[in-house]
Parts: C-alpha cells; sequence; structure tokens
C-alpha cells in the first residue's frame, strides 16, 4: 500500500527529515556540556513518526502550527532550518522563534506561522481554537494545528479548549503525542483511561483518530483523515498518536530512577528511524540513496552549527525592547479633557456602550464576546453591551462559555489571525472571578516580547471592578495591585462617563493587551455622568488635575476620586486649605510628571485608593513620591485604602471594610497638620 501511494521522492524527503531531526536531538546535551547553550533539551526520539506527518502538512502562510517543546522534527518538516533551530538551542541573538527571550527547545517561526507558544504545558490549546475561530470567521481555508503531551491535557484549559472547538465546530487539530509520561508521572496517575482521546469520546462534532505516533506510514495516514474530516466543516479533530520516549524527559531528568533496563531497552527498540529505514528498504530504496541523504545532512548540520558558533549573542541593552507595543496618542485631546457639548448627561455606563458601538462601526475587524454579553435584549449583567448584537450580529457579539481562560486565551488565539483584529472581551461578570484566567493575562503580557516584536495581541479586557454595592466576596475586589506588578500590560481605570468613552476607544485602537477596569458603582451614579464629543480620546499615560490646590495633593483613581473631590471641598470649607485631586485614570503608564509638579508644589502627598494598604497600588505611588519629591515634601506621605480584609457582604461589615469620605477626611487633615 505505501509504495502504490507514496512516491520515491515522498519516502526519501520524509527520511531526509527523519535523519537530520535525529542529528540535532543526538547532539542537543552536547551543546550544554560544552557550555554553549541548550540548557534545556526535551528529546523528541521515539516521536518521530507523528511530528513528521505534523510538520509535513502544515502549509506555510497559510496554516497555524503551535507545536509544543519537543516538537523539534515537527517544525524541521515545517520550515524551520537546521540553523534556526540550533540559534534557538543556543539561545543566540538571531534565534527566530524569540532573539533568545524564550526557552531552548522551544521552536518557532512566527513569520510562516509556527508559533511562539509558552512553557505552561498545554495552555496554547485555547490560542490554537481562537486562531482556528478567526479562520472559520474570516472563511479562510486555513488549519490551526496544536501539539501537546498527553500529560498536559489533564490541564482545565485543555477540556476548555476541545470543548469549544467541538462546540463551535472549528477547524482545529489537536495531536496528543504520547509517549506515556509527564516527566516522571506515569499516564495511570493522570486519567483512569489507557488512551488520553477516550476521554473525549462523548463529544459532538469531534473525530478521534488513534494512530501509532511510531509509525511514520500511520502516523501520515492519521493526519490525512484529520485534514479530511476537518475540510468538510462538521467540526474538530484529536489525533491521539501513541508514542515512546526513548530518553529521559528532559536533560535535568535521570529517567533511570523510574524506569527499569528492561523498559529502556523497551523503548529502544521502538525507535521509529531503524523501522522506517529498514521498510523503506524493502520497498525500493537503496543504501547508496539513504547514505547519499546521510552524508548530505551531516555536511548541512556541520555549515549550519559553524554559522551559529560565530553567530552574536543577545545584547543586554536590549531586554527592555517589545515590552509595551509603540504607542503614539493622535487623537485631538491631547490632554485627554473632554469639552462641554450640548446634549443630555450620560452615564459611565453610556460612555462604554457608545464607545464600543462607534468603534464597531468604525473597524469590522473588531469584536467582542465573554459571559452573558448577548442574549435576547440583554447586554451583560450591567446592560453595558446593551444593543450590540442586534447592530453588529452573532458573528462579532456573541457569548462565551463560564469559562474565563477559554474566553481570555481564545482572544489571544484570535488576534493572531491578522494585525487589523481588535478583540474586547469581558474577562469575567466580576473582577474578582478572573482569577482562572490569570495565566492567560500572563500569556497576553509577554506575547510581544516572548516573540521579540513579531506578535502582539491585540486585546483589550474589560472587568467591572470595585465595591460600594452589597456584593461581598467575589463581587467586590479590586484586583489592579495585583495586575500592575505584569510588565506588558496597559491598565486604565476611568471615573467619569467621558474618561470611560475616551479610555476605551484609545485601548482599542491601540496594539497590545489592556486592562480596562470598570468602577461598577459608577455605572449608573449622577456625579460619573458628563458630556463628550464623538471624536473624543484620552491618551494612555495622562493624568487629570480634577481640582486645583496648593495645600496637598490626593492621587486617586475610579471610585475613591468622587469621595477625595467632595472631601477637598468639605476641608476647604472649614479650614480654607486647598486640596488638589489628581485623576490617575492611567496606572500603567503612569503620569509622573503630573504626580511630581503637583507633589512638588503642595509640599504634601496623600494617596487614596479603594484597594488594600498593604500591597495595593497605592505602594508603588508613595515609593515615586518619597524617591523622586523627598526633599520637596513637609509631611510624611500617607495612603488610606480599604482594611486588609475580603470585602463583607453584610452592609455593616461592606462599610467598616471599603475606603470611605470619613477616613479620607481624617488623614487629610493629619497630612495638613504635620
Amino acid at each position: 500500500m505505501a509504495t502504490k501511494k507514496y512516491s520515491k521522492t515522498t519516502l526519501l524527503k520524509w527520511y531526509k527529515f527523519l535523519h537530520l531531526g535525529r542529528i540535532i536531538d543526538d547532539v542537543a546535551p552536547n551543546y550544554l556540556r560544552k557550555a554553549k547553550g541548550w540548557s534545556y533539551h526535551a528529546p523528541n526520539a521515539g516521536h518521530d513518526g507523528i511530528q513528521l506527518a505534523l510538520g509535513m502538512a502544515f502549509r506555510a502562510n497559510k496554516d497555524f502550527l503551535f507545536p509544543y517543546y519537543r516538537d523539534l522534527t515537527t517544525c524541521l518538516a515545517a520550515g524551520m532550518t537546521v540553523k534556526e533551530l540550533l540559534l534557538n538551542g543556543t539561545s543566540k541573538k538571531d534565534d527566530v522563534a524569540s532573539g533568545g527571550r524564550h526557552m531552548s527547545n522551544h521552536f518557532a517561526k512566527p513569520e510562516i506561522g509556527i508559533q511562539n507558544v509558552s512553557s505552561c504545558t498545554g495552555n496554547h490549546t485555547l490560542h490554537a481554537v481562537g486562531v482556528a475561530r478567526a479562520i472559520k470567521t474570516y472563511k479562510n481555508d486555513g488549519i490551526s494545528f496544536s501539539s501537546q503531551g498527553e500529560s498536559s491535557v489533564s490541564e482545565g484549559y485543555c477540556y476548555e479548549a476541545i470543548n469549544g472547538a467541538s462546540r463551535e465546530k472549528l477547524p482545529v487539530i489537536f495531536v496528543f503525542q504520547d509517549n506515556d509520561y509527564g516527566i516522571s508521572v506515569p499516564k495511570s496517575d493522570q486519567t483512569a483511561n489507557d488512551r488520553i482521546g477516550k476521554n473525549f469520546e462523548g463529544f459532538l462534532n469531534l473525530k478521534i483518530i488513534y494512530c501509532d505516533g511510531t509509525d511514520i506510514f500511520d502516523s501520515v495516514k492519521a493526519v490525512e483523515d484529520a485534514i479530511k474530516f476537518i475540510k468538510t466543516g462538521k467540526g474538530a479533530v484529536i489525533i491521539d498518536a501513541k508514542c515512546v520516549r526513548i530518553g529521559a524527559h528532559s536533560n535535568s531528568d535521570n529517567h533511570k530512577l523510574y524506569r527499569d533496563e528492561k523498559e529502556l531497552a523497551d523503548a529502544k527498540a521502538q525507535d521509529p528511524i531503524p523501522r522506517f529505514r529498514a521498510k523503506i528498504l524493502e520497498m525500493g530504496i537503496t543504501e547508496k540513496d539513504l547514505e547519499k541523504i546521510e552524508k548530505a545532512n551531516q555536511e548541512e548540520f556541520r555549515i549550519a552549527e559553524e554559522e551559529v558558533d560565530n553567530s552574536e549573542e543577545p545584547t543586554p541593552d536590549s531586554v527592555n525592547d517589545f515590552v509595551f507595543t509603540n504607542y503614539v496618542y493622535e487623537g485631538n485631546y491631547p490632554d485627554g479633557i473632554a469639552p462641554e457639548t450640548e446634549g443630555k448627561l450620560k452615564t459611565l455606563r453610556e460612555g462604554i456602550n457608545e464607545a464600543l458601538k462607534f468603534e464597531f462601526r468604525k473597524n469590522p475587524d473588531t469584536y467582542i464576546w465573554g459571559q452573558d454579553v448577548a442574549y435576547k435584549e440583554k447586554g451583560g449583567i450591567f446592560n453595558v453591551t446593551k444593543g450590540m448584537q442586534q447592530e453588529f450580529g452573532i458573528e462579532r457579539v456573541f457569548n462565551g462559555p463560564i469559562a474565563e481562560d477559554f474566553i481570555t486565551g481564545t482572544a489571544n488565539g484570535f488576534s493572531r489571525f491578522n494585525k487589523d483584529i481588535r478583540v474586547v472581551v469581558e474577562g469575567a461578570e466580576f473582577a474578582d472571578y478572573f482569577w482562572p484566567a490569570m495565566e492567560q493575562l500572563i500569556e497576553l503580557s509577554h506575547e510581544y516580547w516572548r516573540t521579540n516584536g513579531q506578535f502582539s495581541p491585540n486585546v483589550t479586557i474589560r472587568l467591572a471592578s470595585g465595591g460600594y454595592i452589597g456584593g461581598g466576596l467575589y463581587h467586590s475586589q479590586n484586583l489592579e495591585g495585583t495586575f500592575s506588578t505584569i510588565p506588558g500590560l496597559r491598565i486604565v481605570v476611568p471615573s467619569t462617563a467621558s474618561d470611560a468613552y475616551g479610555l476605551l476607544r484609545t485601548c482599542m485602537n491601540s496594539e497590545g493587551p489592556n486592562l480596562f477596569l470598570e468602577p461598577k458603582h459608577l455605572y449608573n451614579q449622577i456625579y460619573a455622568k458628563s458630556t463628550f464629543p464623538e471624536d473624543f480620546t484620552v491618551p494612555f499615560g495622562k493624568a487629570r488635575i480634577r481640582r486645583k490646590g496648593k495645600d496637598l495633593t490626593i492621587l486617586t483613581y475610579g471610585n475613591t476620586v468622587h469621595f477625595s473631590l467632595n472631601v477637598a471641598e468639605k476641608i476647604s470649607e472649614e479650614t480654607g486649605a486647598e486640596i488638589e485631586v489628581i485623576d490617575l485614570r492611567s496606572l500603567q503608564p503612569l503620569d509622573t510628571e503630573t504626580i511630581l509638579e503637583s507633589v512638588r508644589r503642595t509640599n504634601r502627598c496623600l494617596i487614596v485608593t479603594e484597594d488594600k494598604v498593604f500591597g495595593g497600588f497605592g505602594g508603588e505611588l508613595a515609593a515615586i513620591v518619597s524617591s523622586q519629591a523627598f526633599k520637596d515634601l513637609d509631611a510624611p506621605v500617607e495612603r488610606v485604602g480599604s482594611n486588609f480584609s475580603p470585602v463583607g457582604f453584610s452592609r455593616i461589615l461592606e462599610k467598616a471594610i471599603l475606603v470611605n469620605e470619613d477616613r479620607i477626611h481624617e488623614v487629610a487633615m493629619k497630612t495638613l497638620e504635620f
């Protein structure tokens, strides 16, 4: 059967990739021994069959391939050169995957569609599903390939990904390379089934193909059958490929501690390459044909190795490149202040809704999804997205499963399809529920840096945050103290309708990941209402002085802006002291210029945040002021925030925990009197 189906040219091409991949795989440990790199190497010997089949099926610049750290032969067959693989292994400047920023053995070539994936094993399944959704949305004939080891399927986000792919009938092929071990953990400790694919046999719109991943012909047929099914549009595919791990998990693993000599010998006996070599000799390929390939491969490797040995290392001064995408404000309001316009005052909720609709009308490549964002006449639990699905359709505005990881991870993947795409997601119905997606937030934050500027996930995450609604646990917390410690994320918090409108429009027009935190207490508050022109936008990193003063600077944002303004007015009436209130609006980037100019003029600083004092964002503000304006201070920098406890449900408890005007007044007076 094989000789009729596959030509001599094809068989020799397969052998070339198999042999060349094994050369690299065998030599990689020597780089570490010689202190030349490759400090992480996960050998792929025993996975060669399914990896060759997967790599050969990939179409450069059309498909999307998400390899995992063992996919050396996959990437070689998919289009990476020996030199590129070695540059990755040695973490050199010209490594096409990441410029040495990501771990060795994490092969990628984004320019042709081989994606740079995380070390968090299996989490790229969500990205693969996201880009498959885009492929389907844009009626493209590409395929999303996602590869992983069998043990990584134990991760919850893998189930979320496969559930989503089957529900949406997406063109994604999940390849499980099953070698029976997750490092030293046997498969029996992962699942009760002997084959991982069996865990998904109840899923509709999902074809499961079992194959021998050590058999080249069986693996190729499995991938061909998977592609045929994908082209029917009936759903997604799992290929469960039984492999064998001939070596240790990685160069830091001693597999002799948990595998006996018989098992190791049995694994070696199943080596796919000698078996394939013997098979094609039976089919008419000659020793001379194979020796010619082997000699050419050795020479190709020698030349590449020599070039890589002489290539440049990354420079220390490059570490800050690509942490954030480039941002230049191109709007008409560089001060970020909306002029008063005629018409009714709009609520903060209306400001967000109108910003979304404005951008959706302007850019047809804009999408929004999340939990409960679009069902009949409802537009989210706070009606922020009301009317959007009716105007823009279910392909652009739709509900996601109650799976925060899935919502955020698929946004990452969807945005890979083209650079014009802008995705907005409600990361969770309440900010407190976002924690399951934190891993995907980390992925978003360092994609641009990790790919050396090759990929920027253009995603804005909306989160209804904060308290004062009687919500209690999981409905009243503030997360910016955590978010602000993560490089690569822009974070904004509006306190008025105009800023909500202007900041969200800026987020949706920018590249890179943004966090748009919505103080839900302000959604419909009269004192957060304002008017704004249709073209209004607020620059990132531009604070606004809400009230001018000369005796004390209050730095604040969100709900506490309005509390601070009330306190400032009260103290002015009581004592004549004039307090300057600065609404930061943008936490990252931060307008340190406006902050320091104000503090140097008033000589006193009070930081007011709804978040907790200990470990909160206010601590960073205090450090900046104390360090850079110390000589100008006439009093210690003080902070007011919520009690160091969760927010209680009882209104009595909530009031005792959250910041209030009395507490702000007390500390403001203390600072003024120092």
